[in-house]
């Protein structure tokens, strides 16, 4: 009888580094579309989309990998940037759409949880701490947005109420917690990934965001 699945497709499908690499161009190419959304928005040209993408794709990664010591990723491996440009291209060929914009945030958001699983899994790879692959994912998720927001003159969507920074800690975290339970890395990236964006997601729906520092009573502090 001859199996539904091929045995060598699925063996490939659910190795370890097959599943990461899935999550590590999946993460470059939502926040290269959130780069070139964010130069869009000021209608600048084309060669100015594909930089914003290239930079907001990468940014995170290269400062991971910088952190950790390792080589630039991008520089070694022509792919990514090759995804970056594509993605600019697909927005300049989207054009102007009501939703281009709403899909920014959730582009976004769904970097937050890919980029925080992969950030975590790289630094784990060398034998990090697991508070430092925690970290390490939140800065590979976040440093890109940073920069985009910078270079568009835009407030900083990190600093906004809204729940962002803590999605990519989640991410991060929920995928360490469940490789010190030696939970295999398939179903922990995957599961941990959906958290951080379920996270993310609740804030833009629903507008969850976590207390802020309280004032003193009785009055403003001199």
């Amino acid at each position: 009888m001859t199996p539904l699945v091929d045995p060598e497709a699925a063996r490939v499908l659910t190795n370890p580094s097959t599943v990461l690499s899935v999550l590590d161009f999946a993460g470059v190419a939502v926040f290269a579309a959130t780069g070139a959304l964010a130069a869009a928005r000021e209608k600048h040209d084309l060669v100015t989309l594909a930089f914003f993408a290239a930079i907001t794709g990468v940014g995170g990664g290269t400062l991971r990998d910088v952190l950790l010591g390792l080589p630039v990723f991008w520089v070694s491996d022509w792919r990514y940037i090759a995804v970056c440009l594509a993605a600019s291209l697909a927005i300049w060929l989207i054009g102007q759409r009501d939703w281009r914009f709403r899909a920014l945030l959730w582009l976004d958001a769904f970097g937050l949880g890919a980029y925080g699983v992969m950030g975590a899994a790289k630094a784990e790879a060398i034998g990090a701490s697991p508070l430092i692959c925690i970290v390490m994912g939140a800065l590979t998720a976040c440093f890109g947005g940073i920069i985009r927001d910078l270079l568009a003159g835009q407030p900083s969507i990190l600093l906004r109420r809204e729940i962002t920074i803590s999605a990519a800690i989640l991410a991060a975290t929920a995928y360490m917690g469940m490789r010190l339970l030696e939970i295999p890395i398939w179903p922990a990236a995957v599961i941990a990934a959906l958290l951080g964006f379920g996270l993310r997601a609740g804030a833009l729906a629903r507008g969850w965001s976590l207390p802020g520092f309280p004032e003193r009573s009785g009055g403003p502090v001199r």
